[in-house]
């Protein structure tokens, strides 16, 4: 039981537990022992301050709320650049995200350490995450293009440094909080509690300001490369403020001028980094798609590279780094995709995805076709394909016939506002389901939508990838169609160039541009199709006797295609919904 203390005698010192309450802390005095300042052997209870300590505080918590939004912006840039080189977004974010939190703890613990050296530290941690978390865009684009087509270890560079990078940043902004938390407590002590509330709030709201800038502000405006190094150049600049402007009076002068020239070099490779960003740009994309580049645009939804149709070289359309088309051997491509399924009614017919238009052209040349609405989720695109002149020539200047009405948007959205039986044909022309970003597209719920678009004479072909490389991929795109009553056809056809055409998006890593003859192809050696009709009657490939004859299809070659993927089959696969994805 613990006894009261009796009254100080008048004049006397109050003693702690006397003059103070348990909750209570203050600057006045030193009477509240050993845990004002900060346990054994801390630091002093409070720091020399240039200001006074409210002001303090509050440049403390602008400087949480400030690394805050730069630590989430190197979080996101990590997954967005990982998720354009690598592919699969949902990985990539799991990756980044996992390992980030997982080395924020061992940054926590390592801090500890430093908690006696706290000012110190922090300069020194901010002008080390600023040079790490800033330039890691620029070192993983640079291994993607320089190393991602080589074979041995090389060919899994980016994977091993994303980790790297997440390892590494993570544990720099785990090692934040411990310091800011001493550093705040030195400004004015308060209680534990309230401290930490005031601390994980700026940081929160920083957090979600970074988060919201970094769509809407750095990639759109600045790009990945230049965001990244800006923010990184923020970042240097408030770690080496803060602790230069408001605790270097805890510095020695030796640590001061260190810590000044560390942020002096840092600032300097940031800024040099900066201006030199778009040479290295320009090197790194040829680097990747060869020395002919003719086109490189960001859109807001993709980059979108031309190369070739120049010295008698084919056009290639490249898409975040993909090889989505090769003029060589896209004929073979689209003709496949098109013309089995307008062998029947097809005055209306949908394109979904498609925007280079060359399946367009394919459509346009049957007779009887009286409309045909394409539906591109990036409008540059499609612009691009209506004025470039080498793309359309490609397209034989397909968007320019009075027939071909272009919208954009979500083809999901579209396909809901669509009235019932309005098609005759619809081509879904998308990347393969092994691309996260579309795996939505090729769900029961969306075959749903467009069995009610269908006539219901109608008929439906989709790009369902390689069936030699991802065949339970292919198969549950079959079994998903039937379960949204849809019966199908399956068919493949090889490719003569390999590595050519829309698959190549779906192998996992980078896809060797036309410049690395040397590498390996790792794309597939051909596409999958699935040919599916709102009618319960059996399917027959075949094609329009009316139509002008396709210069790589027969009635006999679609048969032994077909004969082919059949042998290939995966019976019993589950189908695919938005809900429950299994590509």
């Amino acid at each position: 039981m613990i006894e009261p203390h009796a009254p100080a005698p008048p004049g006397s010192p109050p003693s702690w537990g006397d003059a103070c309450g348990p909750s209570d802390a203050c600057d006045a005095c030193d009477a509240c022992g050993p845990s004002a300042a900060g346990g054994p052997g801390g630091p002093e209870a409070t720091a020399r301050l240039p200001v006074r300590p409210a002001v303090g505080r509050f440049l403390v918590l602008a400087g949480v709320f400030v690394c805050a939004a730069c630590g989430l912006v190197y979080e996101l840039e990590l997954v967005a650049l990982a998720s354009y080189l690598i592919g699969d977004s949902v990985t990539q974010a799991s990756v980044v995200l996992s390992v980030m939190v997982f080395a924020m703890g061992l940054g926590s613990l390592a801090a500890k350490r430093l908690r006696g050296l706290a000012a110190a530290g922090f300069g020194a941690l901010e002008a080390v995450l600023a040079l790490v978390g800033g330039s890691s865009a620029m070192v993983l684009y640079a291994v993607f293009a320089w190393t991602g087509g080589w074979g041995g270890l090389w060919a899994d560079g980016p994977r091993v440094l994303l980790v790297a990078f997440s390892l590494a940043i993570g544990v720099l902004i785990g090692a934040e909080v411990p310091l800011l938390m001493e550093l705040i407590q030195r400004v004015r002590r308060q209680d534990p509690g309230g401290a930490v509330a005031d601390l994980f709030a700026a940081d929160y709201v920083g957090a979600l300001v970074g988060g919201l800038a970094f769509p809407f502000v750095l990639l759109p405006f600045l790009g990945q490369l230049t965001g990244a190094l800006l923010t990184g150049t923020v970042n240097a600049v408030v770690g080496a403020a803060l602790v230069l402007g408001l605790f270097r009076r805890d510095l020695t002068r030796r640590a001061r001028w260190l810590l000044l020239a560390a942020n002096v070099v840092v600032l300097a490779l940031l800024a040099t980094a900066t201006v030199l960003a778009d040479d290295f740009e320009r090197a790194a994309r040829q680097a990747v798609y060869g020395q002919d580049v003719r086109v490189a645009v960001r859109t807001d939804v993709q980059e979108v590279v031309l190369t070739g149709d120049t010295d008698g070289r084919p056009l290639d359309l490249f898409l975040d780094g993909r090889l989505r088309v090769r003029g060589s051997d896209e004929r073979r491509y689209h003709e496949a995709l098109v013309h089995p399924a307008m062998s029947g009614p097809h005055a209306r017919v949908l394109v979904l995805g498609g925007g280079d238009g060359l399946a367009v052209r394919e459509v346009l040349r049957h007779p009887g076709v009286r409309r045909v609405d394409v539906v591109e989720l990036d409008p540059q695109l499609a612009r691009l394909a209506r004025h470039d002149p080498g793309l359309s020539a490609l397209n034989e200047h397909a968007y320019g016939d009075v027939r071909v009405h272009t919208g954009t948007g979500d083809a999901f959205r579209r396909l809901r506002s669509t009235p019932s039986g309005t098609y005759d044909v619809v081509i879904s022309d998308l990347p393969d389901p092994a691309v996260t970003a579309s795996t939505k597209l090729y769900s029961q719920e969306f075959y749903g939508l467009l069995r009610r678009v269908l006539a219901p004479d109608g008929r439906l072909v989709v790009h369902a990838g390689p069936v030699s490389a991802h065949p339970r991929a292919f198969w549950t795109v079959d079994a998903t169609l039937r379960a949204a009553g849809l019966p199908t056809v399956a068919y493949r056809v090889g490719a003569r160039d390999p590595g050519s055409g829309p698959d190549a998006a779906s192998e996992p890593g980078p896809t060797p541009g036309p410049d690395r003859t040397g590498a390996a192809p790792r794309a597939p050696r051909g596409w999958g199709f699935l040919l599916a009709a709102r009618t319960p009657p059996v399917l027959r490939l075949d094609l329009d006797p009316a139509a002008p004859r396709p210069h790589t299809l027969t009635p006999d070659s679609l048969t032994r295609d077909a004969r082919d993927a059949a042998r290939t089959r995966m019976p019993g696969l589950p189908p695919s919904t938005l809900v429950h994805p299994r590509y």
